[in-house]
Order: C-alpha cells, then sequence, then structure tokens
C-alpha cells in the first residue's frame, strides 16, 4: 500500500476516521466507498434509511501499512459517532433495557457484490436478548435475531465456517421434522443458539465475546481483513479494480423484516438487468431478514406479489425507485426492509447489468431524456458489448443444476461452444464438413491446423497464451478458444486427454467457454447472441462521436464481409502467409522454398500468382472502395515446410527399415527425405523471430514480394474493370533500417508502375512499413521519407522492446509477473504505455517531422483493446485494426476514447 496521505500531519490535528450518514454525499466514493457515499446521498434527499456512520477507506489503508493494526484513535470516534445514532433513536448498544443493534457491511468504491463480510445484529448477548424480547414482546424474533448474529459473526471473525451451522440447523429441522425455518418456534430458536455457542467454543477454543464493543472492534478488524480475502481478490483481477483502494466499514442501526408477518426484506431493480425492460425486477420475502433472500434459504416472491401483501409500503417503494433512478440516472439495486408495516431502504447502487440491458438501458434513457449520448456509450463496457457478438453459457442452468467446470484455462477467444471432442486437424474438418459439432483439442495448434479450426464450434489447448497461434487464429475468425489450459494432458496418438484423474476419449461432449476459460465435461446449454435496434444505434452514436478510423484485420472475402457488417471502415492488415498456409497451396509454396534452380522457383511463383490475385480480387471486391492494407510475406520460410524433428525421425525409421529389409523402392524414399531433411537443416534458426524474416526475406528472395505486388497490382485492376474502387496499401514487414526500405519499395515500385503499364490503368495505391522494432521507432524521422503510411506491429514491438519471447513468456512467467504486480498487466493484451508507447509518442513524433501527412495506425491485438485504443487516441494515430469480432469494441473505445470516458479505466463498478 502507498504512503498514507497523513502520515506527515501535525498529530496534535485529530484525524477524521468517520463520517455519519448525514455528513456525507455520492460524490465521496472514494472515501465512503460506494454503499456509504449512497447511504448517504439517500438520507441527504430526505429518504427512510436508519442512521449510521462510515468508517473511511483511509482507514483500511492505515490498517494494511500499519501490520493490520486498528488506529489507536478510532474506537473513541466509533464510540462518539454511535452516541450520536443512539441519541436520534432512544436505544444504546449494550443497553440490556431497550438495547440498540447494528449492522457492519463493507462498502469499496466500486461495487462487490458478495466479494466481502457482513454481520447483522451485533450487539447481542444474554442481557441485550432479554431487553429485545423485552421491547419487542416477540421472543421468537429476538431468538431468531441471535442465532443469526451467531453464526455470521463466528464465520466472518472468528474463522469457524458458515456452513458448519448450517449443517447443525439442518440436521436439527430434521429431526423434529419441521421444514421451513419459519416452523421453528422461540423455545427451538433458543436451544438451537446454546447448540450454535457450545458449537463455537469446540471450535474456537474460546467463549463468543458478549461485551458489544468488543463484538464491534472485531468486527470492524475483520470487515477490513476481508478486503483480501481470496474470493475479493480473484474478483478485484478480474474486474481490474485497483487493490490499494481498501473498504470503508458501514455501521447502521438495525431493522428487521423477521418481526412478523407485516415485516419483510426484499431485493430489487428498477428495471431489468437481464434485458434492460423498464419494469421493476426483483424479490421479496415475509418474515425475513436480508440475507435469506440472496442465500437461498426460502423461496422468495416476486416484488410484485408485494403489491397485494403490503401495498402501502409498496407504493411508497415504487415512488422511491421512480425518484432514485432520476437522480441517478441509471438503473438502481436497491435493498429494503419493511418493519411492522415501515419501510426503510438499506442500500443503493448502480445495477449489475447483461450486456443486452446495458446497451438497451443506455439507448432508452438517451431516449427518456435521463442521459445525453455520451453519458450513454460511456455507460457500456467493451466486455458487455462482446457478450452480444457471441453464445454465452446459460449461467441459470449451471447454478441451479451445480455444473461446476473440471478446468480452467485462459480466455483466449470470448463465446461457448459445445461439441465432440477430436484431436487433429483433419477428423475435426472431416466431421465439421458433415455439420457435426466438433470442439478440437490439441497441445498447441499450428498453421497445419487452419482447416481443422474452422471446421470445429471451438479450440481448447493445453498449452500457449492470448495471442498463441489458437488464440490469434480463433479470434480472428470469432472461434470460441480455451488455451493453456495446463490441467488437461493431451495424448494424440491414444485420442483422449486427462484431466483431474478423468479419461475424455474423441467422441465425448464438452463445453468450453472463451469468455471465462472454464471447461466442462458436459452439454452446457447456451443463449445465442442478440443484437437489437439499440446495437445499431449506439454504434451510430459511437460513429458521430469518435476520431479514430476503425479497421479489421482480415485475410479472405469472408472476414472482410464479417469485418463490413460490424462497421470497419477497411482492412487495416491482410496477412498473405494465410492464404500460403492452405492445403492445396502449402505444397506449391514449398516447391518454390526447395526448388534447386532459377526456372523451378519461377514456375512455383508463376502458380502462386495466380491464386493470390484470386485472393486479393476476392477482398477489395467484398471492401468495395475501402482500403486494404495487404502485408508481404513475413514469416520465416521455414515454418512452412515440414517440422524438423518429425522429419528427422522419419529419416531415422526409414534408415532401421533399408538396413532389415533393403528394400529398393524404400531406399527411394529415404533419399528423397534425406534430400529434404537436408534443406530444412539448412534453413534452420536458432531464433527464427530475429532472423530471416519480413523485409530480410524480400531483400534476398526478391521474387517471392515481387510475385506478390503483382498480385496485388493484378488484382486491384481486374476488380477496377468490373466497377469497383480499389485502394491497395502495400506494407514491408520489420524494417528496422531506411535502406531496407529503400531498397524493397524500390524494386516492388518498378513491378507496380509495369504492371499499370501493361494494363493501361491507374490505380491508387500506397508503400507502407510494419513498425516492428525500437530501433524503427527511433529512426522513424529517415524512414518516414521513403513511406506513405506506418501501422504500428504492437505484438512483436513488445517482444522486441521487452525481450520476451511471447509464447514462452505468456507460458512460464508473465501471469506470475501479474500476480506478483511485477507487471501491470500482460503487456500482449494491454499495451505497455511506459515503454512500448514511449517508443510508439518517438515514431509518431519523428515521423510527422518530416511526412506531416503519413498516415498512422496500429494493428496488432492491442488494437481491440480499449485501454490501448486509448492510447491509439492520446497518440493521435488515425485508425486502430483488430479482428472483425473486436470492431465493434473498437468503434465503442474509440468514442469513449474521444469522450475521455472509461476505456482506460474502471468506471462505477
Amino acid at each position: 500500500m502507498e504512503k498514507s496521505a497523513f502520515a506527515d500531519q501535525d498529530s496534535a490535528v485529530p484525524q477524521k476516521f468517520i463520517y455519519l450518514f448525514r455528513e456525507g454525499a455520492a460524490e465521496m466514493r472514494d472515501l465512503l466507498g460506494g454503499k456509504g457515499a449512497n447511504l448517504a446521498e439517500m438520507t441527504r434527499i430526505g429518504l427512510p434509511v436508519p442512521p449510521g456512520f462510515t468508517i473511511t477507506t483511509e482507514v483500511c489503508r492505515d490498517y494494511y501499512r500499519n501490520g493490520g493494526k486498528l488506529p489507536s484513535a478510532l474506537m473513541q470516534q466509533v464510540k462518539d459517532a454511535m452516541a450520536d445514532v443512539e441519541k436520534d433513536l432512544g436505544k444504546k448498544l449494550g443497553d440490556p433495557k431497550n438495547p440498540l443493534l447494528v449492522s457492519v457491511r463493507s462498502g469499496a468504491k466500486f461495487s462487490m457484490p458478495g466479494m466481502m463480510d457482513t454481520i447483522l445484529n451485533l450487539g447481542l448477548n444474554a442481557e441485550t436478548l432479554r431487553g429485545l424480547i423485552e421491547a419487542t414482546g416477540n421472543p421468537r424474533f429476538a431468538w431468531d435475531a441471535n442465532r443469526r448474529f451467531i453464526m455470521m459473526f463466528s464465520d466472518v471473525v472468528l474463522d469457524v465456517p458458515k456452513h458448519k451451522f448450517e449443517k447443525i440447523l439442518h440436521e436439527y429441522k430434521e429431526k423434529h421434522r419441521l421444514k421451513q425455518d419459519t416452523d421453528l418456534s422461540a423455545e427451538q430458536w433458543e436451544e438451537i443458539s446454546s447448540l450454535f455457542l457450545a458449537f463455537v467454543r469446540s471450535e474456537s477454543g474460546r467463549d463468543f465475546p458478549s461485551d458489544p464493543w468488543e463484538q464491534l472492534e472485531m468486527a470492524i478488524e475483520a470487515v477490513f481483513r476481508s478486503w483480501n480475502n481470496e474470493r475479493a481478490i480473484v474478483y478485484r483481477r478480474k474486474e481490474k479494480i485497483d487493490e490499494s483502494l481498501g473498504t470503508a466499514v458501514n455501521i447502521q442501526a438495525m431493522v428487521y423484516g423477521n418481526m412478523g408477518e407485516d415485516s419483510g426484506t426484499g431485493v430489487a431493480f428498477t428495471r431489468d438487468p437481464s434485458n434492460g425492460e423498464k419494469i421493476l425486477y426483483g424479490e421479496y420475502l415475509i418474515n425475513a431478514q436480508g440475507e435469506d433472500v440472496v442465500a437461498g434459504i426460502r423461496t422468495p416472491l416476486p416484488i410484485s406479489d408485494m403489491e397485494r401483501t403490503d401495498p402501502k409500503a409498496y407504493e411508497q417503494f415504487i415512488q422511491i425507485c421512480d425518484l432514485l433512478e432520476k437522480h441517478y440516472k441509471d438503473m438502481m439495486d436497491l435493498e429494503f426492509t419493511v418493519e411492522k408495516g415501515r419501510l426503510f431502504m438499506l442500500q443503493c447502487r448502480s445495477g449489475k447489468r447483461t450486456g443486452l440491458a446495458a446497451v438497451r438501458l443506455a439507448v432508452e434513457m438517451v431516449e427518456e431524456g435521463l442521459i445525453d449520448k455520451a453519458t450513454a456509450i460511456n455507460r457500456v463496457t467493451s466486455e458487455q458489448l462482446d457478450q452480444l457478438l457471441h453464445p454465452r453459457i446459460d449461467e441459470g442452468h449451471i447454478i441451479e443444476n451445480g455444473v461446476e467446470p473440471v478446468a480452467e484455462g485462459l480466455a483466449a477467444s470470448p463465446g461457448a461452444a459445445v461439441g465432440q471432442v477430436v484431436f487433429d486437424a483433419d477428423r475435426a474438418h472431416e466431421l465439421g464438413s458433415q455439420g457435426q459439432k466438433v470442439i478440437l483439442v490439441r497441445e498447441e495448434t499450428n498453421p497445419d491446423d487452419v482447416h481443422g479450426m474452422l471446421a470445429a464450434q471451438g479450440i481448447l489447448t493445453s498449452r500457449g497464451g492470448k495471442t498463441s497461434h489458437a488464440a490469434v487464429v480463433a479470434r480472428g475468425f470469432g472461434i470460441p478458444c480455451v488455451a493453456g489450459c495446463e490441467a488437461i494432458k493431451v495424448d494424440v496418438q491414444a485420442k483422449r486427454f486427462t484431466v483431474n484423474g478423468r479419461v475424455v476419449s474423441e467422441g465425448t461432449w464438452i463445453t468450453i467457454d472463451g469468455t471465462t476459460g472454464r471447461v466442462f465435461l458436459d452439454r452446457v446449454p447456451l443463449i445465442d447472441p442478440e443484437i437489437s435496434g439499440h446495437f445499431a444505434r449506439l454504434m451510430q452514436w459511437c460513429d458521430e462521436t469518435r476520431r479514430l478510423g476503425v479497421r479489421a484485420n482480415a485475410d479472405n472475402p469472408r472476414d472482410a464481409a464479417q469485418a463490413i457488417e460490424f462497421g470497419a471502415e477497411g482492412i487495416g492488415l491482410c496477412r498473405t502467409e494465410h492464404m500460403f498456409f492452405e492445403r492445396d497451396r502449402l505444397p506449391i509454396v514449398q516447391s518454390m522454398i526447395l526448388a534447386e534452380t532459377d526456372h523451378d522457383r519461377e514456375l512455383a511463383l508463376d502458380k502462386l500468382l495466380g491464386l493470390q490475385q484470386r485472393d486479393f480480387e476476392g477482398i477489395f471486391e467484398v471492401m468495395a472502395g475501402r482500403p486494404v492494407t495487404v502485408r508481404l510475406l513475413d514469416p520465416p520460410l521455414h515454418e512452412f515446410l515440414p517440422n524438423h524433428e518429425e522429419l528427422l525421425s522419419q529419416v531415422v525409421e526409414l534408415r532401421l527399415a533399408v538396413n532389415t529389409l533393403g528394400a529398393h523402392a524404400i531406399q527411394e524414399v529415404l533419399a528423397d527425405k534425406e534430400k529434404l531433411l537436408k534443406l530444412v537443416e539448412a534453413m534452420r534458426e536458432a531464433n527464427p523471430m530475429l532472423g530471416l524474416r519480413g523485409v530480410r526475406l524480400s531483400v534476398l528472395f526478391p521474387g517471392i514480394v515481387a510475385m506478390q505486388t503483382r498480385a496485388i497490382l493484378q488484382a486491384a485492376v481486374a476488380v477496377k474493370k468490373r466497377g469497383y474502387e480499389v485502394h491497395p496499401e502495400i506494407m514491408i514487414p520489420l524494417v528496422g533500417h531506411v535502406n531496407e526500405l529503400k531498397t524493397v519499395r524500390e524494386s516492388l515500385e518498378n513491378v507496380a508502375r509495369k504492371v499499370l503499364d501493361e494494363t493501361g490503368e491507374t490505380v491508387p495505391y500506397k508503400f507502407g512499413t510494419m513498425i516492428e522494432l525500437p530501433r524503427a521507432c527511433l529512426v522513424a524521422d529517415q524512414i518516414a521519407q521513403h513511406a506513405e503510411f506506418f501501422s504500428f506491429g504492437t505484438n512483436d514491438l513488445t517482444q522486441t522492446t521487452f525481450g520476451y519471447s511471447r509464447d514462452d513468456a505468456e507460458g512460464k512467467f508473465l501471469q506470475k509477473y501479474v500476480e506478483m504486480k511485477i507487471l501491470p498487466n500482460n503487456p500482449f493484451e494491454t499495451l505497455d504505455t511506459e515503454g512500448v508507447g514511449k517508443l510508439m509518442q518517438t515514431c509518431v513524433t519523428e515521423a510527422r517531422k518530416t511526412n506531416p501527412v503519413i498516415k498512422l495506425g496500429i494493428c496488432g491485438e492491442h488494437g481491440g483493446d480499449p485501454s490501448s485504443i486509448a492510447f491509439c487516441e492520446e497518440l493521435g494515430l488515425d485508425y486502430v485494426s483488430c479482428s472483425p469480432f473486436r470492431v465493434p469494441i473498437a468503434r465503442l473505445a474509440a468514442a469513449q476514447a474521444a469522450i475521455g470516458g472509461r476505456s482506460s479505466a474502471v468506471v462505477d463498478k
């Protein structure tokens, strides 16, 4: 935790640790937490809120800074604040005749429902219990409150698990043939309380504390401790909530919904959080306390039933719902209690919502005049928008049926998929082509698997990260993917995987959730994506607001069409190597690489020319005048050749067979394999990522990129003749020195001009480069003089800046680095603005010095990450490019960045 803001303050000045509800306001979330600020706000506007006070988040931070010790002056301020509450109610904490009981609840700045701890009915002991019975004339209620307090306090403060108390209660009810808690009498609750106290003594080795002030101090400390319980840590990590914020503690006078048939408790949303419909949505329980609703102890009634059982309180509640929604200008999540016919508001907060509801609420609240368009745009998160684009798990089914994931990996490509397990790409392609639903399971995928990946419903790998081959391809094609699921051990030869002692064979049905990383050994129901007219309306507002252009990474006409459907304004990255990996082309590519003469190589290139031209014609037609940036061949040539280890193994086996059998046919096969092995070994590199690839290939093997440039221009001419506008942009990858670009561009300009001269046509084309190396950023002023555009390839730029091998880093140590806070985020998911970003800033500044009109974009995976898009807006880039299914998210994030909204920070969790 950071140094205390009050460490250097004059010790003579008393620190204000506590704010009464009437002293706070909604704007004080940082200090009072969301719950405390909203209780204060409801008090301020005159709603019926039981009195209380909030211990600030600063005290929590001090608690952790001081090694888990409360400030020495805190409890005196607690007593002073409690005296104010006591005066207001005419009750006193610990008074045996007219006792005040309180709740102690957590409340961080951002809502973390259920992640931290709550204690109700604090202040009960033998004396105050008798006073409560006398004051209410309701012994059953009092003993019920007492057993609840013992159970909650023991669970939260004394570390005696709640489920053990529930087991005692369950066994007692079975013994006495009782079904519901409401069936127990006062005497039976008294007996349960005695059993609970005896159990606490045996489990904790101490008596249950009877002094209310001791109870209160222990509870305050326990709530602060709960800030760092495991579930809270996991939730913060998932929601990207800063762990240094700390939680406030809210202490509030108890009101009781379990005092009889004229009492009750409920939770409600001012609109339906599942679909955004403008109806009151919630549940209500008669004669119950708040935790009964959320814990599922009893089956609650629909909130609408309250109109029949308590019409006066219901009418008042409806009015409060309307008032709060208009006051906060958002859908509100409310908790309330009715005590003997009197309504009390216990909490209000911005309600959690599905993606469908978030979009509908944002649009309809603009139409109702509650919010403006900018607020509506900032109201929707990228995660919520993403839900609308992919099938998702039916979480209701999961909860109702107690379905647990068998393993969890990395959420590599969003959406859920159900299918039968297959272990090789050919089998996936075969079954998928027949209409069967399959999940391709591999240790990791490679370019040879693409045909099977495209035929599969989803992909599951035991190795690799969120930027592995499987993840990148899956995201590009909108296929759900769980990567790096290390709990599964894949045996491709045996066609099975094992997980936690269970064997899963080919043909078994499984479900994967690429949005969360979960894997289920079952067919879990899915919910289809829902894209409504509200979605289109929101996207229209985003497009009106954003400055950044949004393009897509697309390598074929199908992806290009999908990108346009999602609103892409062009293609920012067309990777030509993906075309080479297709099964009908790979042998031609291999023959080109392995050709022993220029003539043989030219023959292979001529075959590829026609194929590449058809590829580009299809893309240019679909894009219909939108710019298309084509990256020339980038990966090392050995990636197109057979695997060295597999080839070596085949040669060894053939040599053994020749020695044993001596067959002439085997000798011929062996000779061919040995020749191929020799060529593959000649092309092997110690570090291929930094070896012969990118522009270096273009320099040493100019025929390949000359063929590609000819294919691009011939395709452009052909499509233009069919009546389409065409705007090709040819991108030369991995340039680190200006002379590399000059050499290759001059050569390719000659090819382009020759094509146009041969056809007698004019086509506007551009040459540019991909900025992937730190040196390129530093000498961008030189490179920009020979380029019409730059596109940041931030995946490789991150690798070369950090000195990380992406696949190795994600599999070996990056997750640990993030957990240990060595790094704030995985830099391959969220742009490292301090390092990589500084290089990008240098590049932008230097490039525009010598070429003010140069077009600047980004086409790495970061082009679809909202916080990275916000940084691109700061840099003044012209466009971002991402996978087609991320295009709507990029449009939203670009608009939020232009407004200065939520893209780079957590807002109103």
